[in-house]
């Protein structure tokens, strides 16, 4: 499977109606899934790459209902809203390993949305210089981390193929 299908309206590209297939399937797999909707401006070089895709003020989150593609136009419902939401696109690019989708509208040029699955936000927490401790638990080691200034204790229990992967690293 391809990691990245596009589709372009006027593309001769025979591929063209098997990835535009693609996407509307996809499309079509997302009803009553809750996914990420941001829009953003098209960066002078054209690459939505470059984009900071961070949640934003007007970035929203919400169970996508009845999405479908008609013609080439895309169609779905936002929760609690009779009124059937669209847009045409002059571009289509699924990213299938991220589960993204950008939309690039006929109706603004300078503007892609990107629709999709909400990323896992992972909450970091740094500390310096903690305390080591490793135990060994069967097979496994209890490795905890302590730092008694933000009193933060972490315990994770790791296998031997992550003691080997650790080991690996640190050499």
């Amino acid at each position: 499977m391809q990691i990245k299908v596009t589709w372009q309206q006027s593309d001769t590209n025979p591929e063209s109606a098997d990835n535009f297939a693609t996407i509307s399937q996809w499309w079509a797999s997302l009803d009553r899934q809750q996914i990420a909707w941001r829009q953003r401006l098209v960066p002078s070089s054209g690459d939505v790459s470059e984009l900071n895709w961070e949640s934003q003020r007007f970035d929203e989150v919400f169970a996508i209902s009845r999405p479908q593609i008609r013609g080439i136009t895309l169609y779905w419902y936002k929760p609690d809203s009779p009124q059937e939401r669209n847009t045409t696109p002059s571009k289509l690019e699924l990213d299938t390993l991220h589960q993204q989708l950008y939309i690039y509208p006929q109706s603004q040029k300078e503007v892609v949305y990107r629709v999709g699955i909400p990323e896992v936000v992972y909450q970091t927490l740094e500390i310096k210089n903690p305390q080591l401790e490793l135990v060994a638990v069967g097979e496994n080691y209890l490795l905890t981390l302590r730092d008694n200034l933000q009193k933060i204790e972490i315990k994770t229990t790791l296998n031997p193929e992550n003691i080997d992967k650790i080991k690996q690293q640190l050499s």
